[in-house]
């Protein structure tokens, strides 16, 4: 993991959005960008910057892609900000 990347891909609000969207279930790229008054062009950097992250993973299917949390990596993440706090890990 790398902790600079994540922190950086965690600390817009629009990607914490994304990322809040996800937890129902993957979304294709399309429907995350429905949900937001940007471009498309702008949701995919936003993706892209979650994916260089490893927070989400990718999968096409026909010509559409699929994202969905990577939980493995948030878990990582929160067990270090446990540790910070002083909790048990």
């Amino acid at each position: 993991m790398g902790l600079q990347n994540t922190m950086k891909a965690l600390s817009d609000p629009i990607r914490r959005e994304i990322l809040d969207l996800l937890r129902a279930g993957r979304l294709s790229a399309g429907d995350i960008a429905e949900k937001f008054p940007v471009t498309g062009a702008a949701i995919s950097r936003h993706l892209s910057v979650l994916k260089d992250a490893d927070l989400i993973r990718d999968a096409r299917e026909g010509k559409f892609i699929f994202y969905e949390l990577n939980t493995s990596v948030l878990e990582e993440v929160m067990l270090w900000l446990a540790g910070l706090k002083g909790e048990d890990k």
